[in-house]
């Protein structure tokens, strides 16, 4: 392929279209037409041979060529802009007009948000902040597409060339009421979990699924029976303060949430062997070219969050 022959400018269109995964949007971003981005997209489809996107509901799906292609022209792209764009700085403290959009799920609503938004106003006083639910099954279009600038939480789906800042360590406990009937009898293992009936977190707008501890379950030939779900996870300790339900959620959220006096912690059990998790901030591409993102995903992983590193 002669590259004099080839129109650079339909790559920025693909990348946007790659991210956006919808002509409309990607124009609004690029600021064309719709009918300017179909005709690229067209000359796209030409270029490489192949359809790169088609049609699923209201937007577009790569096809696995765009996959592949998106691989190799990010990285050439985004070493193009860095070279045009002249260096900038962003000061927090006179910053003004500009808001920050975070996704985060109800344990970084719990844990992470009171810090974050603490040191936020006293910093960039000037700044605005916009708290979305952190929705798993779309956070990597999200970010991508820039409706959202950094996601907050524990195993939070990412690709290559996005940033991913460990915050800090986070473990899980089990709890269990005080008053409960057979935990008083009967010495605690894995055949009492199994057996016990659980109340679980389990939002049903995130993607999120029951998780490693079923996952390890599953490999152990096990199944534990949920006898209630619930959406908001700072549920757990009163339900189980109250019945005979047990729970196993976070350790900082059960240390925040759950009363001594009415419930017990107890440590899972051996044969689960699940390690600690680490808790991300997972951004976008684009906060190593924004100024003020970068000085955000820095600010908060030196916060001081007084857990394990």
């Amino acid at each position: 392929m002669n590259l004099s022959s080839v129109d650079l400018n339909l790559l920025v269109v693909f990348e946007v279209l790659y991210q956006t995964r919808n002509v409309t949007a990607a124009g609004g971003r690029l600021n064309r037409a719709q009918p300017s981005v179909s005709n690229a997209l067209s000359r796209l489809r030409l270029l490489f041979d192949d359809p790169l996107f088609t049609r699923s509901g209201g937007g577009m799906l790569p096809t696995a060529r765009a996959h592949q292609l998106m691989l190799q022209i990010h990285p050439v792209l985004e070493q193009i802009h860095q070279t045009l764009t002249p260096p900038t700085r962003f000061d927090p403290a006179t910053a003004s007009q500009r808001r920050f959009r975070l996704a985060a799920g109800d344990y970084a609503d719990i844990t992470l948000l009171p810090t974050i938004i603490s040191r936020l106003r006293q910093d960039a006083p000037g700044i605005d902040i916009r708290v979305s639910r952190l929705d798993r099954r779309n956070v990597v279009q999200q970010l991508e597409s820039g409706e959202i600038d950094v996601a907050l939480g524990g195993h939070i789906e990412a690709v290559k060339g996005m940033l991913v800042q460990p915050l800090f360590t986070e473990s899980f406990t089990c709890i269990a009421s005080r008053h409960h009937p057979r935990l008083a009898a009967e010495s605690w293992g894995l055949a009492q979990y199994v057996g016990l009936p659980h109340a679980l977190y389990a939002p049903s707008d995130d993607g999120s699924a029951r998780g490693i501890i079923d996952r390890r379950l599953a490999e152990l030939g096990l199944e534990r029976r949920v006898a209630a779900t619930f959406s908001h996870i700072v549920a757990l300790p009163a339900v189980v303060a109250g019945s005979d339900l047990i729970a196993t959620l976070a350790l900082s959220v059960a240390s925040q949430f759950a009363d001594p006096a009415k419930v017990r912690f107890l440590p899972l059990p051996a044969e689960l062997a699940v390690s600690t998790f680490s808790i991300d901030l997972v951004a976008g591409r684009q906060a190593r070219r924004d100024p003020a993102l970068t000085w955000l995903c820095d600010t908060l992983t030196q916060l001081n969050w007084g857990k394990s590193e």
